[in-house]
């Protein structure tokens, strides 16, 4: 006896349906749901991790020429054209690796920070003044206002000084890596240049150095520059990434992620926040230059400055590093965020 329930069009469906052929391949692999839960918990970190090692890969070569600039006032050109004849197309990646490491794990836990950051500073000015900045922000048609830049600016502030001492260290390193090359040159002159290919600039090895030579504070030369300078420059960087992201998208009554205003404002943010920082990047450069050079030597702190010619030394090899590398970054950031946040509902 047929089942009243059956229905017999499904039932001949099912048996003309063809077989599904089965899927192999990572591309094909199905994640948990736990994976999936886990994922958009630390969406924010996912993301800033993928996307740090994809725009430090690319960039890198203009952050090389930009630290040579400022070491050795040399004009842009001039700095590729000597680094290319002695060190060879590689040296414009020496010691990349270790960028890619410390700016992965800076960047990964910088962004954590100014998540947990901006929403506690949020919920205070929110008891404060009975408005929540981030629900500002999130609006349609709604434009910035001091509240919401300083609740950005604020939580980058908190992130940029937490970081540093984490990051002090690693940049130390890559400045040692991408000096090195120059630095034998100078202590040889006599020597005829010829490429250079022994250099022993590997992260473990700088860093025994440095400890032999100064202790374990010979990891944190530069320190206090370090920290003014990564204070008030992650803090730039935020308010402004996400004013400007503000204006384009939610102002215009667009998408809060719509991608150009995304890139526009990763490429905003990165030249501002550069440009007013840049004299203290200048003198921390020298200064740690000066200690990799001197040893166990004291070396007296160079005084910042402020508009003159030679603080800005290698400023726009920089506003292009910066702009191109925060475009990237904040691109992929904001796909990746989104991708993991439509997975769907578990």
């Amino acid at each position: 006896m047929r089942d009243p329930n059956s229905d017999p069009d499904k039932s001949h469906n099912e048996q003309q349906r063809p077989t599904q052929p089965p899927r192999f391949g990572v591309l094909e692999y199905e994640v948990s749901d736990d994976v999936k839960r886990w994922a958009r918990k630390y969406k924010t970190e996912l993301a800033s991790m993928s996307s740090s090692v994809l725009s430090t890969f690319v960039a890198f070569p203009l952050d090389f020429a930009k630290t040579r600039m400022q070491s050795y006032d040399t004009r842009f050109l001039a700095t590729v054209k000597d680094a290319y004849q002695v060190e060879g197309l590689r040296g414009f990646w020496r010691g990349v690796g270790t960028p890619m490491a410390s700016v992965t794990l800076v960047r990964t836990i910088s962004f954590g920070l100014y998540q947990r950051s901006k929403h506690a500073i949020d919920r205070y000015m929110t008891q404060m003044t009975g408005q929540s900045p981030l629900d500002l922000a999130n609006q349609r048609g709604q434009y910035p206002t001091l509240s919401t830049i300083a609740c950005f600016s604020s939580a980058g502030a908190t992130a940029g000084a937490a970081i540093t001492f984490i990051s002090c260290p690693f940049e130390l390193i890559k400045l040692n890596a991408q000096l090195a090359g120059k630095m034998k040159r100078e202590a040889n002159p006599s020597d005829r240049p010829q490429p250079i290919s022994d250099l022993r600039t590997g992260a473990f090895r700088t860093a025994q150095q440095l400890i032999r030579d100064r202790g374990i504070r010979g990891l944190y030369c530069g320190y206090r520059l370090h920290l003014v300078r990564d204070t008030i420059g992650t803090a730039i960087y935020f308010g402004t990434y996400e004013t400007v992201k503000q204006i384009l998208s939610n102002g215009r009554g667009n998408e809060p992620a719509e991608p150009a205003a995304v890139a526009l404002a990763g490429a905003t943010c990165g030249i501002v926040s550069w440009v007013m920082i840049y004299p203290i990047d200048v003198v921390k450069t020298q200064f740690q230059k000066r200690q990799l050079e001197t040893g166990r030597a004291q070396v007296t702190r160079p005084n910042i400055k402020f508009f003159q010619p030679g603080s800005y030394r290698g400023l726009g090899v920089s506003v292009m590093r910066s702009a191109l590398i925060n475009m990237i970054f904040f691109s992929s950031f904001e796909q990746i965020k989104k991708r993991i946040s439509n997975t769907g509902e578990v």
